[in-house]
């Protein structure tokens, strides 16, 4: 599919395809909405924590994680209105500049979760360009397979704090069953971490 002759993504093929070979020391932070549910249809598992009910937060919670365990690759998987809901956060995760964290923003150019109204990245608002003017090495756009594979290395391996905007279709993917027990999410991925001293 094409918009202004300009190719966009299946969201659900392309979280899967870059998520397909990560392994247990790979943490994932996914947004509310839509991004966690690309995430679970990809690879649900402990090491994915869920932000359910707390827009804006994500790119928070994984800045946190990544200063907090160093030794592991953390990588945010987050909506284009989630993101701009907090878009200072860019500031502080450059000048923290943590080494291991990358963001990827799967951007639709909409309000997915409330009937896909029109957002702000559909009037050019380009988050790329704002984590660049930030201090974000690298940034880019992915529009197609290949860009989205060539940018795989530099997503899961390289240095960060990295950030690569997916350009997906406006659409509504099927609901993935998940729990909405926060309490749970939390314990799981901290037993994932931390073993059973891990459970508050």
């Amino acid at each position: 599919m094409e918009e202004n002759n300009r190719p966009l993504l299946e969201r659900r093929s392309a979280v899967a395809a870059l998520l397909q070979d990560i392994d247990d020391n790979f943490l994932i932070v996914a947004s509310v909405g839509t991004p966690t549910l690309d995430v679970a249809a990809a690879r649900e598992r402990p090491q994915n924590f869920y932000v359910r009910g707390a827009m804006g937060t994500a790119s928070s919670v994984a800045l946190g994680l990544a200063l907090a365990q160093r030794q592991k690759r953390v990588l945010a998987v987050l909506g284009d209105a989630e993101l701009l809901m907090t878009a200072g956060s860019l500031a502080t995760i450059a000048v923290m500049a943590p080494e291991n964290l990358s963001l990827i923003v799967i951007d639709n150019e909409r309000y997915g979760e409330t009937g896909l109204q029109i957002a702000a990245t559909a009037f050019g608002v380009d988050i790329a360009g704002m984590a660049a003017a930030a201090g974000f090495s690298p940034t880019a756009e992915i529009r197609s397979p290949g860009e989205l594979e060539s940018a795989r290395d530099a997503i899961l391996k390289g240095p960060g704090p990295s950030l690569h905007v997916i350009k997906v279709r406006p659409e509504k993917p099927e609901k993935v069953p998940l729990p909405y027990d926060g309490v749970f999410l939390k314990n799981r991925f901290r037993q994932a971490l931390f073993g059973d001293e891990g459970i508050i």
